[in-house]
């Protein structure tokens, strides 16, 4: 079979082609094709690829390629990683939030309806180009803020497209881990829509053990999102959020916190990254696996305050890993065992029924699914308490708007999205940030010149 990564020069593919490599590998991908606007970028992740084959366990061959009727023809799976404007455009996503005093964060608020913006135009020209050259290929969405971007695709794909995110499946192994007796089978609820979900349930025997965890503090401690949290909080949700949900419960805290430090999260990258994409020399497998501890390891590190005690525990930030979500997927889906999963998917069921009844049949969701060949089938969730549906609506609410704004090219429905985003919540500073948006990124200007 053949995958084709889209955001072939990305810094995390390596750890793509090491999964494909090992000999545990429960899927036979043959050929990788990675896809790029960036040759040069593409060459330093072959430098580490190369590094990484000699030593693995099975062969997987490599192709590179600005062309993308090449990347796409004959392909099985397509992997969707782009970042539209690169590491420095999502700089300027985060500073000109954070100048109005509001978020500046990646896929959280502002950062990410800008990102949506300028990125939906290019996700659904891609998505008419696998329709017309890869029409049976599954395409797994990478691409942040992953939800409205899996929604976009799914406008020209439909089935053939699924988002996935590898924090909520880390919430859930952490949780079972400590909650479910090793070797012992167990059923869970999460509900929610990217990054903005919770774990309200984890099932042994058909008994929910999850309430009894949650006032354990000796076990909370143990699970980062109730350290980041606040095992208060935790008690008094009767659930574990998403980590990503920090932005939401804590937004005063996260704000101050990333004003007060010295770079962004996007600052960060481009002097970290940058490094190793702009050395003349080759690129080593060691510089590579330096600069992607230290990226892990400090990731959302403002949900950390260093005062309170809280850090990223080094099993954290191990147990993330999209390569590991995507493999499992796609060996689902190519006939191997059956998976169990958390995935971005529509909130109508097979069956005709809403998942989350009180959002619409397009909207994207977030909820646990079970995975076969050929088949992706959504679990019917628990009802969802109005606190948790109140703000789902609201965010998706959002989404959608941003949605509608890209293909119409309106600014009024930009500015609605803005505007009413509950970490945004004005009027005002809602237009002000989308006219710097505007004036600031040709991505998103042009998506207004129609």
């Amino acid at each position: 079979m053949k995958l084709t990564i889209i955001g072939g020069g990305g810094f995390r593919v390596p750890q793509v082609y090491e999964a494909l490599a090992s000999l545990d590998s429960t899927v036979d991908i043959k050929e990788l094709c990675l896809y790029d606007v960036s040759p040069a970028r593409m060459k330093k992740i072959g430098e580490v690829i190369e590094q990484i084959s000699s030593h693995s366990g099975k062969r997987v061959d490599v192709s590179y390629t600005t062309d993308l009727t090449e990347a796409l023809t004959g392909a099985d799976f397509i992997f969707s990683a782009m970042r539209v404007g690169g590491i420095e455009t999502r700089v300027l996503d985060e500073r000109i939030a954070l100048s109005r005093g509001v978020l500046g964060q990646e896929t959280v608020g502002a950062g990410g309806l800008a990102y949506a913006l300028r990125t939906l135009p290019q996700a659904t020209a891609l998505a008419n180009r696998i329709k017309e050259l890869a029409p049976e290929a599954w395409v797994i969405n990478f691409t942040n803020p992953a939800g409205v971007i899996t929604e976009g695709m799914r406008s020209v794909l439909g089935e053939r497209v699924v988002g996935i995110c590898d924090t909520p499946i880390g919430l859930m192994r952490r949780v079972s881990r400590v909650a479910v007796p090793e070797g012992v089978d167990f059923d869970f609820d999460y509900v929610g829509i990217n990054h903005l979900g919770w774990l309200r349930a984890i099932e042994v025997g058909g008994i929910n053990v999850l309430p009894a965890l949650i006032q354990d503090d000796e076990k909370l401690a143990t699970i980062e999102e109730a350290r980041v949290m606040g095992f208060d909080w935790v008690k008094a949700i009767g659930a574990i959020p998403n980590e990503y949900l920090f932005y939401y419960y804590f937004a005063l805290e996260a704000v101050e916190r990333i004003q007060l430090s010295q770079e962004t999260r996007g600052e960060y990258l481009v002097e970290h990254q940058g490094h190793f994409y702009g050395e003349r020399q080759a690129a080593t497998l060691d510089s590579w696996s330096r600069i992607m501890h230290e990226r892990e390891s400090s990731y959302m590190k403002e949900s950390r305050d260093g005062s309170s005690g809280v850090s990223r525990l080094n099993e954290d930030a191990a147990d993330g890993g999209y390569q590991k979500v995507a493999l499992d997927l796609m060996s689902g889906l190519s006939g191997g065992a059956s998976e169990r999963m958390i995935l971005n998917v529509p909130n109508l069921s097979a069956g005709g029924q809403r998942l989350v009844p009180e959002l619409n049949d397009e909207a994207v969701i977030e909820v646990p699914c079970t995975v076969s060949e050929n088949e992706i089938r959504p679990k019917k969730v628990l009802p969802v308490s109005g606190e948790m549906i109140g703000l789902m609506m609201q965010v998706k609410s959002s989404e959608q708007l941003i949605l509608r704004a890209a293909r119409e090219g309106s600014f009024d429905l930009a500015w609605k999205a803005f505007a009413t985003h509950p970490l945004i919540d004005s009027v005002n500073i809602g237009k002000e940030l989308l006219q710097a948006y505007i004036a600031e990124i040709p991505a998103i200007a042009k998506v207004f010149e129609k």
